[in-house]
């Protein structure tokens, strides 16, 4: 890239770096240092304003750069996660956000607590959901460094690497000094900046092929390679059997997993009641849903205006479709439209990355002082040094997710997701809904179940083509690849159920019929609710 593309991109970002310091500077001026202002923002948004966090939480570096890139070179098969990312808020309308409003108060582990013996519920909700949480800052980690090599021209990986460490210094300043106040209206512009930016890119490609949408599929298509097949399943899912299981993988981890997130979770603790928290949700679908049918656009028109081929010589995943995209839009790569709309448009990917880690580092860190720091603890912990021990864990998986997207930084983005939407949905969503439904359900079936997840899903990433036994694995070198299939959800989401089942019913510990009937009133009412 020339001079003035990194040039003007670079101030851009800096510009949207320097408001989003002041906001945080700002709001640690005006905090209390309460634990409910530190977690949950003293709950005083609004269900647009929350709404409009949600959506900055949810459309990631995944969904700006890795689903748009996985259409410009699957076609059809990229549509799979757009489907799964967006059907999957339904089960988080119909099952979980008020709910869990209701039951709990700054994670995951209250709503499970509510009703079991609390220290091994908490330090397994806690371990999984910072499991959860880091392979998701994995994913925006690699969006940061791929963005960078196409800002810098591909050829520095030193730059790469900075820029890694860069966006984990700049999400543990946000988190230790803002909180939950500051990461929600960092949210809350991103999520403006990414709308404004998603419409304008869409209406030029749209206006490209006169407003034709049969014509941009044609051109895409013509454009690929790969002829019609583009436009029909199974380019990536369907050459074989193992592939197909693969697919079926991936769509349950995706549906499933989004109820699981612990920083989708935990901005339901962020409105004042749970009838705002649905309302939230609904706000978040609307703009959620909106934005992914413009990922249609902007995939198909990669593929159509600057071709698979340029889009994988630029980066091998695809993360890099958008911004090239943009520059072909704005004119090419030596004129003034062209800089400007790719510096416009890489600004606006920083942006999405840097709030998402935000968010996301602020849900793990909560677990580890809420729950694991909390329960460890012979006494309980006032909440001021629980605060503190909050921001110190912020710094701590910085650290731990820069040391792994810098080992992870060739693999696509969305598809680093959908590792984690896997073990979401094996670990957290089994426990969630076997407490918040099952009257019969015990301590030691909720302790199996977030490990009889968890512990598989892993294990199986482990012994997967992810990491082993082929060119694009992260260790080509070498071969303990033992379990087919690259998402682990269609073995491990089913053994998550079994486990707290299987727990349960051979639990010597009677359930507690009072606490699950207190519970479900205060589920379901919002009595009792904090």
């Amino acid at each position: 890239m020339s001079g003035n593309h990194q040039t003007l991109a670079l101030l851009l970002f800096s510009a949207f770096v320097a408001v989003t310091l002041a906001i945080t500077t700002w709001v640690s001026r005006n905090r209390h240092g309460s634990a409910e202002e530190f977690y949950a923002g003293g709950r005083l948004f609004s269900p647009m304003e929350n709404g409009f966090a949600i959506s900055g939480d949810y459309m990631s570096a995944a969904s700006f750069l890795g689903v748009t890139g996985l259409i410009a070179l699957f076609g059809y098969d990229g549509l799979l996660y757009v489907v799964g990312f967006l059907v999957a808020w339904l089960v988080v309308l119909f099952l979980v956000a008020e709910l869990v409003r209701n039951c709990g108060r700054f994670t995951l582990a209250d709503v499970v607590a509510a009703r079991m013996s609390e220290r091994p519920v908490r330090i397994a909700a806690g371990t999984s959901s910072v499991t959860v949480s880091v392979l998701y800052l994995v994913a925006q980690m690699v969006g940061a460094g791929s963005l960078v090599a196409l800002l810098l021209g591909g050829t520095s990986e030193a730059a790469r690497n900075w820029t890694v460490i860069g966006v984990g210094a700049l999400m543990v300043i946000y988190v230790s000094m803002g909180g939950m106040r500051a990461t929600t209206w960092i949210q809350i512009v991103k999520a403006v900046l990414l709308m404004g930016g998603a419409i304008a890119l869409t209406v030029l490609v749209l206006v490209r092929f006169h407003g034709d949408f049969n014509q941009l599929l044609r051109s895409a298509a013509a454009r690929s390679g790969h002829g019609d097949a583009f436009l029909a399943p199974g380019l990536k899912y369907g050459g074989d059997w193992t592939a197909r299981f693969d697919f079926i993988s991936l769509g349950l981890a995706l549906v499933l997993g989004t109820a699981g997130l612990p920083h989708i979770l935990s901005r339901f603790y962020t409105v004042p009641t749970a009838r705002a928290a649905r309302r939230s949700v609904v706000w978040a679908i609307g703009l959620i849903g909106s934005f992914y049918l413009m990922t249609f656009v902007l995939g198909f028109g990669a593929a159509a205006i600057v071709g698979p081929e340029a889009v994988r010589g630029s980066n091998a995943a695809g993360n890099t479709a958008v911004p090239l995209l943009a520059l072909d839009l704005g004119g090419g790569a030596d004129s003034t439209g062209g800089t400007v709309l790719f510096a416009i448009v890489a600004a606006i990917a920083f942006a999405t990355i840097l709030a998402v880690v935000a968010g996301i580092t602020l849900a793990s860190s909560a677990s580890v002082a809420h729950d694991l720091y909390a329960s460890l603890r012979r006494r309980r912990a006032k909440p001021r040094s629980e605060v503190a021990v909050a921001r110190t864990a912020a710094v701590g998986i910085g650290v731990v997710a820069i040391a792994l997207g810098l080992l992870a930084r060739d693999l696509n983005v969305a598809f680093l997701v959908g590792l984690a939407f896997a073990v979401a949905a094996s670990a957290n969503l089994p426990v969630l809904l076997y407490s918040l439904f099952w009257r019969a359900f015990t301590t030691r079936g909720a302790v199996w179940a977030v490990y009889g997840g968890l512990v598989p899903a892993l294990l199986l990433v482990l012994l997967s083509p992810v990491v082993s036994g082929s060119p694009e694995s992260l260790f080509p070198g070498v071969n303990f690849q033992y379990f087919p299939l690259q998402n682990p959800g269609l073995v491990s989401i089913p053994l998550g159920f079994l486990a707290g089942w299987l727990g349960t019913v051979t639990s010597a510990e009677p359930p507690d019929e009072a606490k699950h009937a207190e519970t479900e009133v205060r589920s379901l009412t919002g009595a009792g609710a904090v």
